[in-house]
């Protein structure tokens, strides 16, 4: 028999769940909360409860794509034998490779960021969770240059602001035209901001 934290953590997901279903397809502002609730098979009380309201629910989005994206991301590119397999799976990362899940997290980003830059504590929760990106990414790149025998064209920190820029942007045009990027196309583009040629792959030392 589940415990009373385990209940808890399990209503907690559902409703997590199912706002990120929901405000991805329909938009945060056309969601209600009993939407969510009725959705995850839980009370609109268990939904103010755990989260405080719809905004709670987006705030602790944020920190789930956070979590997911850069926590277990970054084991994983590591893992992977040369720099070009780590870059593609960067980008295979951010869209997810099941593109019915990568369409609902690009459509999630897309209304996290556009509710974040209207509230000033959601905005202050992305601009942290981009600089988790960036500063996680940033060890990366370190770890990478050293492993693969390349010099960053500039501070890490920058140039991993400059290559998720390219993979955010390059996921929303995947979104609206896949065939338009190719993930030859992104992974040379993440090549050439790290100053080496395109399409060449780099093995370690």
């Amino acid at each position: 028999m589940a415990t009373q934290e385990e209940r808890r953590a399990e209503t907690r997901a559902r409703l997590l769940d199912a706002a990120a279903d929901l405000f991805a397809r329909k938009g945060f502002h056309a969601v209600s909360a009993e939407a969510v609730a009725d959705a995850a098979g839980r009370t609109t009380g268990a939904l103010y409860d755990h989260f405080g309201g719809k905004e709670g629910l987006l705030l602790a989005l944020v920190e789930v794509w956070m979590e997911q994206t850069i926590a277990e991301l970054q084991p994983l590119l590591d893992e992977l034998p040369t720099l070009d397999d780590r870059l593609n799976g960067l980008w295979s990362g951010v869209i997810r490779r099941d593109e019915a899940s990568a369409d609902a997290w690009v459509l999630l980003e897309f209304e996290l960021w556009l509710h974040s830059v209207r509230d000033p504590e959601l905005a202050a929760a992305g601009a942290d969770r981009f600089a988790h990106a960036r500063a996680g990414l940033a060890e990366g790149l370190e770890r990478w240059a050293v492993e693969f025998d390349f010099e960053l064209p500039g501070p890490s920190g920058d140039v991993a602001m400059q290559l998720i820029a390219l993979v955010v942007g390059a996921a929303f045009q995947h979104r609206l035209d896949a065939a338009v990027v190719p993930q030859h196309l992104v992974v040379d583009g993440l090549r050439r901001l790290l100053g080496l040629a395109a399409s060449s792959a780099v093995t370690p030392r």
